[in-house]
Parts: C-alpha cells; structure tokens; sequence
C-alpha cells in the first residue's frame, strides 16, 4: 500500500502539503515540527498572496479559487488585531524593544498561523482529499511505531531520547523541540504517551481531529488506518479532555441535519416534559459524573482551576484592555506554571486583555456559525464543524496559538470550506425534504451530463437544479 495509491498531488501547492503531513514522524525525529509549521504557513500564505496578485497570469495549476471569503478576512483582521494589543501591552508595561520583537516574532510563529493557513485553504488549489489522505498517512506512520512507543516503558528505555539543537531557534520551552518514547504521570507514576505531540493532553485532541478527518476518508483502508491511530492517540495519552471531544465531535456534526427533521423537535420536546419526573435524578447523576471526571486527574483541576482565577483576578485589576504583555511566572501554588496558560481564553485576558479576547471570539464564532449551518443542510459541513468543536474545546485547557503549528491542516479546512461556501452554496429550501444539489463531494469530468431526475448530481456551470 504506497501513501498516494489512489490520490496523487495535482500542482505545487498539494505537493507541499501532503509531504508536509507525510513527514510529520522523521520531522518529529529531528525535533523540527515547529519550525515547519510556521515555515509552512508563511510559504503558503505567500503563495496564496501571489496567487491573488498575478490572477490570470500564474500557472493555471495554482490560480486562486477565487476572492478571498469574507471570514478569512475577519481572521486577517483578528489577528493583526491581536498584534497591535501585543504592541499596546508591551509600551503600557515599559517591557522594551527587545522583549517586543521576541514576542512579535512569537506572534508570527503562533497567532498569524490561524489567519495564513485559512487564507492558503480558501485560495490555493489544496483538494480535501489531499489533507484527509495526509492525516491517514500519518496515522500509518503512527500504527508502525506504537509496538515500540507501548514497549519502551517495559523494557527500559529512556522517556526522553534527544532535545534537538534547533531549539536556539527559540519557542514555548524545549519540549517542543524533544523527542519522546513516553513520560510518566507523576500522580500515578504510570506512563502515558504523547507521540509527536508536546503533551500528552494536546496529543488526544490531535488524535480527535485524527478521527474527524480519516471519517471522510473514502478508502476503507485508509478510514480504518486513520481512525485506529486517532484512537491509539487518545487512549494512550490518557487525557480527560480527548475521550469528551472523541464522542462530541464525532457525532454532532453528524447529529446536525436533525435540526431541519420536525419528528426530531417532537422527540425533544418529549424528552424535555419527561423531565419533570426524571429530572432531579439526571442532574444528580451529571453532578456525579462531573465530579468524577475531575477527580479523576484532581491535582491537575486544581492547578488549572488556580490558573485561571488568578489570571482573571490580575487582567480585571491590572490590565483590562490590553492585558499584561507576556505571560507571568507562577508560584508553587501552581506548581510554578505560567500565569496566563492552559487556558486559551483567561490566557487572552490576561496577556492581551479584552481586545486580545474579541480578536478571536469574533471570527470564530463567525466560522463556527458557518459551519453549524452547512452541517445540517448537508455533509459538506461536517469535518469543518469538527474542527471548530475540537479547536473550542481545546481553548479550554490549552493555548491555541502555541499549538497551532499542529492544527494547521484543520486550519486549511476551514479557509477551503469558506471557498466552498462562496462558490458552491448549496440551493434550495430551509425544509429538510426539499431537493438540494449536495454540493460536496463533487466529481466534475467532461462528460458529466444534467440529470432532472437525481437529487446528487456533478454537472457542468448552467444545468438546472432538479
């Protein structure tokens, strides 16, 4: 079975991105993925920007779709909004020149990822197939390695193998440039698995947007290849917050089309006068089961928990609009972790304030909207959905913009999907019975004829809709 059987890349742009996926281990190995993350978001933003500029004029294999859609704007503009509070914070706490261009070349590395790779997905020529593909082809990458990664606690070997020297490059800290076998968790001194992530935590979400993309995949080799690795990552990493994103995003996208079925509404409104009887007995079991995820990884909760309270306490006192700059240290009280993390959005109150937050919060909603739509009028709108479920759940215990050198193929998805929207809107009426063109997937070829009588079909620009 070679990686491309099936799918090959068709021009410049799909080949940089699936051998980009394709390499994710051996860049792992040297300890460069995050360097190539942002290398990759500024090469494809470039290209995307020339794209637009020359029009016509570039290499018909790497024209633009089409203009750029509005909410890859609202990213462009959220995160150029995110670098003037950076600016504002620094000058209001006198951090220096220095410290201000360290952290704008942080920006450049973390925040300008999640408006250049919308921007490459909505302009560039990248299929789906090829970003779906890739991910399976890392998760293949992932089966062949577990025997040894489930192994190596047992037989001695060392959790950590090198740090790698690009780490001079500067980042987060040097774990991001570390290869690791496993780590032990030091509350059960038991190991758990990161694998190319640089925790654990983020690792199960990495194996969630896994699961999400190997759904669409069409080959049932590939899907079980893809799903199988997405679970291995989750499990293994032992995280709380991947086995709630593994059911939730997943299955509510597919559950989104129920919102235009009226027998759903009727369902739910049984559902909602049954619990009048059944009621307190399913708030009390939720208070359980909440209390037992919590418990279940307590110390963790509590130094989160801290975290975020004293991060809240801080930015409504001390800097409510541009926020403190920089992240602060923490005292032992939370095991000495930096105050403003863990958190994406107590992290952007505390170093960016509410402009920092705003900067995000309006195009993320403005995509999540999006995407909750399309997914219940069609499949078109279901891994973008999960994307965005996944990235939501993940600002909750993570900083995204320190990750999203790993999210970034689910970024792309997002700006492609934004391009679909703009081109290929899907028609009809609000009603769930009503005949609809299904505007993805769509498999244009020349002799592709209108056919009244089908409700999918792939014609040519002017057949009617049946």
């Amino acid at each position: 079975m070679t990686p491309a059987s099936d799918i090959r890349p068709e021009n410049p742009a799909e080949a940089l991105v699936f051998r980009t996926l394709r390499w994710t281990w051996p860049f792992y190995f040297v300890g460069a993925l995050y360097v190539v993350g942002p290398v990759l978001a500024w090469v494809l933003g470039g290209l995307a920007v020339l794209s637009l500029y020359l029009g016509p004029a570039i290499r018909p294999d790497l024209r633009a779709r089409g203009p750029v859609p509005d909410v890859v704007w609202i990213w462009i503009l959220g995160m150029a909004v995110m670098l003037v509070a950076l600016w504002a914070g620094h000058v209001d706490w006198g951090l220096g020149l220095k410290q201000t261009i360290k952290s704008s070349i942080g920006w450049a590395k973390g925040w300008a990822l999640l408006a250049l790779f919308p921007l490459a997905g909505a302009v560039l020529p990248v299929r789906r197939e090829i970003l779906v593909r890739g991910q399976c082809v890392i998760g293949l990458w992932t089966l062949a390695l577990l025997p040894i990664l489930v192994a190596a606690p047992y037989v001695g070997l060392p959790e950590r193998i090198f740090t790698s020297p690009l780490k001079a490059i500067g980042g987060p800290g040097p774990e991001y440039f570390s290869v690791f076998l496993f780590t032990w968790d030091p509350a059960s001194w038991t190991p758990r698995w990161q694998f190319y992530a640089p925790w654990s935590p983020f690792a199960a979400l990495l194996g969630v947007l896994q699961v999400c993309f190997a759904l669409e995949e069409r080959n049932m080799r590939w899907r079980t290849i893809g799903i199988a690795a997405g679970l291995a990552l989750i499990l293994l990493s032992k995280s709380r917050m991947g086995l709630v994103g593994l059911v939730a995003c997943t299955a509510g996208p597919r559950l989104m089309p129920l919102v235009l079925r009226v027998w759903a509404w009727q369902a739910l409104a049984a559902v909602t006068a049954s619990l009048a009887m059944f009621g307190p007995a399913l708030v009390q079991a939720l208070r359980d089961g909440v209390a037992a995820f919590k418990g279940a990884r307590a110390d963790s909760t509590r130094v989160r928990a801290t975290l975020q309270r004293i991060a809240g306490e801080r930015w409504e006192n001390e800097a409510f609009w541009f926020g403190h700059g920089t992240v602060h240290p923490g005292a032992h009280v939370v095991e000495y972790m930096p105050i403003g993390s863990h958190h994406t959005w107590w992290g952007l109150l505390f170093v960016k304030g509410l402009v920092g937050l705003l900067a995000l919060l309006v195009p993320m909603l403005w995509q999540t909207a999006l995407a909750l739509s399309d997914a219940a009028r069609g499949p078109r709108g279901r891994l973008p959905l999960s994307v965005m479920m996944t990235l939501v759940l993940l600002s909750f215990g993570e900083n995204i913009e320190i990750e999203a050198y790993m999210l970034w193929p689910g970024l792309m998805v997002l700006g492609l999907h934004a391009a679909e929207l703009a081109q290929r809107p899907i028609h009809g009426s609000d009603g769930p019975d009503a005949p609809r063109v299904e505007a993805w997937p769509v498999q244009e070829t020349a002799d592709t004829e209108c056919s009244k009588g089908s409700l999918r079909i792939a014609a040519k620009p002017g057949c009617p809709i049946p």
